[in-house]
């Protein structure tokens, strides 16, 4: 009886030992499987990522290497908590073509004031090349606001 025992007690921890070690690897490849997100940019990240209007505030010169979107927003507002997750998932399945950058109009009062942002979510889309657009809202559904993303981005960014 004894003998049964061990060895079931054997089994039952090599067992566990096997799930250990498939759970190990299954970790290690979810860690390789890293998501890009959205970028929080402060004033002086702006400056360097994106445009330094205090250098030259009259000529719009795009400093970064791929077309952005920023996602003007504040922690408060419903709409941007919407468009939030759409844009954090664009941000991976563009993660080679686009960056997705965000800004707290609370915390940067001052980069909303050089972009005249009156109401949000507000999101301006930079080519590579050329002058940004501004655009503001969401669509009435999920998907609409994703479709209208991708758009922006297939036809103005990336064409």
């Amino acid at each position: 009886m004894l003998l049964f025992t061990s060895t079931l007690l054997l089994s039952i921890s090599c067992s566990n030992a096997g799930n250990n070690d498939k759970t190990s690897e299954t970790n290690k490849k979810e860690e390789k499987i890293e998501k890009v997100k959205a970028i929080h940019l402060t004033k002086a990240l702006f400056l360097e990522k994106v445009w330094d209007f205090e250098s030259s505030p009259n000529k719009w010169v795009y400093k970064g290497d791929k077309p952005c979107i920023i996602d003007f927003y504040a922690d408060w507002c419903g709409p941007c908590k919407i468009a939030g997750p759409i844009l954090e998932g664009l941000a991976n399945e563009y993660k080679d073509d686009i960056y997705v950058y965000k800004i707290n109009t609370e915390q940067e009062q001052e980069l909303a004031r050089v972009f005249g942002i009156r109401s949000i979510p507000a999101f301006l889309y930079c080519p590579k090349n050329g002058e940004p657009q501004m655009a503001s809202g969401i669509a009435r559904s999920n998907e609409e606001t994703k479709a209208m993303f991708k758009k922006m981005i297939d036809s103005f960014l990336i064409k």
